[in-house]
């Protein structure tokens, strides 16, 4: 499964997460902008508060989510296995409880990631071999797919679409768009933000932003697109 399951919580939940390691590498898991609050040893960083769970072992991370609502996501957390072990994780407001907005008459998880021609640990490996950069990745993905792939969804008229839209990239920081729609920002790394409209995204490596587009236009195909950023 890529990218990995996806999370659904609300604020104030109590996570249970067992990871059973079946690869071949050591591993860990990050939960990436989660306020470890007095759970540090669930964070994941490998060698820092934790040792990497063994191929074949297991671990369970237990946290709870205190006082964020929005997108966050989960990845590995031990050399380059992120490229490709990752997903996200959907904080929803408390049972009674709304988001500042209206709600939207739908939710999609988009989740930007790269893809290599290469099993990324070896080209990381290289890096350090070598004392070069990183080669960049050969393909830039929207939900695994790396081009006009994925399976168009259908929307109706007036339709309004919160995309809760995850930069898993490594080190690129990414541009995103919908063709002919304006993206309204309600939100960034889990917090609420005063919104606003833009008709591009820029998202940083590990950077989500959560965006409500309303199919306003009329009836056709429109692509929603991911770049790079690149300078001289």
């Amino acid at each position: 499964m890529f990218p990995g399951p996806t999370l659904e919580v609300r604020n104030g939940d109590s996570l249970e997460v067992k990871v059973v390691n079946k690869a071949r590498y050591n591993v860990t898991i990050h939960w990436q902008g989660v306020r470890q609050m007095r759970t540090r040893w669930a964070d994941g960083p490998e060698f820092v508060t934790q040792c990497p769970i063994r191929p074949g072992g297991s671990y369970t991370y237990r946290f709870t989510i205190q006082g964020q609502e929005g997108t966050l996501w989960w990845h590995a957390h031990s050399s380059w296995l992120r490229a490709t072990v990752y997903g996200a994780l959907i904080i929803r407001p408390r049972l009674g409880e709304s988001y500042p907005f209206p709600k939207p008459n739908l939710e999609t998880p988009i989740v930007l990631g790269e893809w290599w021609d290469a099993n990324p640990i070896n080209v990381v490996r290289e890096a350090t071999r070598t004392g070069a950069a990183p080669n960049v990745s050969d393909a830039y993905t929207i939900n695994a797919q790396p081009g006009d792939l994925y399976k168009c969804s259908s929307k109706d008229a007036g339709e309004t679409n919160l995309l809760r839209v995850i930069n898993a990239a490594l080190n690129q920081p990414l541009f995103f768009a919908v063709a002919n729609h304006t993206l309204t920002v309600v939100g960034a790394d889990a917090t609420y933000i005063k919104p606003f409209t833009t008709s591009v995204l820029m998202l940083g490596a590990g950077q989500t932003t959560d965006v409500l587009i309303k199919a306003d236009q009329r009836p056709a195909r429109y692509y929603m697109a991911s770049r790079a950023y690149q300078s001289a």
